[in-house]
């Protein structure tokens, strides 16, 4: 059975156009979140926290997931792509070499809750072409649990409680595992998954035995990750992944190996190219 290694509370911070957002990052966590980077969750109902969004901006070198659990966002970037998602729907976009995307709420008042996951790429890929993805809801596999709750099964291949469901994406060089689950009063639920990676579990709602609202477990190797919700019950994200061996050289929305790397992202986003393409977005 996997053990409880770290706990580690998310910080409040602020992003994009003044959204206030709880933050799990840094050069310290990226070590232990790897492969994924960042966790940032926004939760709120009042619109001044979260109305700003986030305007164009740069990406290269990573992946990006947005998740929502409640209201909606609008996506737009530098390849046409266009959309909204809501409640239960995933975007995972690919920034690759390069991306220049918005994501903008899109309501004026009203719960928004949903998560940002920022997921690493190894050395090869970080200048692929970028590529974008929307998962809706619907089609996201469900496994109900014997007492109420329920596991939804965004990335990997994950057996619950005996039963193997297929997330959505499985292709992936960092085999992903992203898992939101939903835990009645004192229900539990066994997860099996990457054996030999170590797991990570974000806790945005409730408690369990070991763990309180916005506290990210480490837990090590395994083959079990059992979860037991408390007597309000707990909802949590499960992010598992094929850890990267390789150097991190972050600087913003940049996520290379080397400073020089970032520094050549830097000048090609400066380029007359990427300005000719920032004045048609």
């Amino acid at each position: 059975m996997r053990k409880l290694e770290q706990v580690i509370p998310a910080q409040p911070v602020q992003d994009g156009d003044g959204v206030n957002i709880h933050r799990l990052g840094g050069r310290r966590l990226q070590q232990l979140l790897n492969p994924f980077l960042m966790v940032d969750e926004i939760n709120s109902d009042d619109a001044a926290d979260y109305i700003g969004g986030f305007p164009e901006h740069p990406h290269r070198g990573f992946e990006t997931i947005t998740y929502m659990k409640a209201g909606r966002m609008r996506h737009r970037d530098h390849m046409g792509n266009e959309g909204i998602i809501g409640a239960g729907d995933v975007q995972w976009m690919t920034a690759g070499a390069e991306v220049l995307h918005s994501e903008m709420p899109e309501q004026e008042q009203g719960l928004l809750h949903g998560f940002q996951i920022w997921l690493n790429l190894p050395a090869a890929e970080k200048m692929q072409p970028a590529a974008y993805q929307e998962i809706v809801a619907a089609s996201i596999n469900e496994q109900r649990l014997a007492n109420g709750g329920h596991v939804r099964v965004i990335a990997g291949d994950v057996t619950i409680d005996n039963v193997v469901v297929q997330g959505q994406i499985r292709e992936a060089t960092t085999q992903p595992v992203l898992l939101d689950v939903q835990l009645l009063p004192k229900e539990s639920v066994e997860l099996l998954f990457n054996a030999e990676y170590s797991a990570n579990t974000y806790l945005y709602k409730g408690k369990t035995d070991l763990l309180a609202e916005r506290e990210l477990g480490i837990y090590g190797q395994g083959e079990s990750l059992q979860l037991t919700a408390g007597s309000s019950g707990a909802e949590l994200l499960v992010l598992s992944g094929r850890p990267i061996d390789e150097p991190i050289a972050q600087y913003g929305p940049f996520v290379m190996n080397t400073n020089t790397e970032l520094e050549q992202a830097l000048r090609d986003f400066q380029s007359r190219q990427f300005l000719e393409k920032l004045k048609t977005f």
